[in-house]
């Protein structure tokens, strides 16, 4: 199994819904672990790391970024706000 790390900024219209809490899991068979979160009531930036076979995680990200996600991938000299 494969561990990739992701920034991910949600707008508004999708901080209420349990996407990488729940979905990911349910619908990828990935497991979310999230490393650091900042959210308000308007922005949602969220620093996550996803384990599973490396078609899966690509599927998780494409349905995040589908669904309005911004999805970024992190390598070890990354740095993030």
């Amino acid at each position: 199994m494969a561990l990739r790390k992701y920034f991910c900024t949600f707008p508004q219209h999708l901080i209420s819904e349990p996407i990488i809490s729940h979905t990911l899991g349910a619908k990828f068979g990935v497991i979310p672990n999230i490393r650091a979160a900042s959210i308000t009531d308007t922005l949602a930036l969220v620093a996550v790391e996803i384990e599973g076979a490396d078609s899966a995680i690509e599927k998780s990200i494409g349905y995040m970024r589908e669904r309005g996600v911004k999805v970024e991938e992190m390598n070890d000299g990354d740095e993030h706000p």
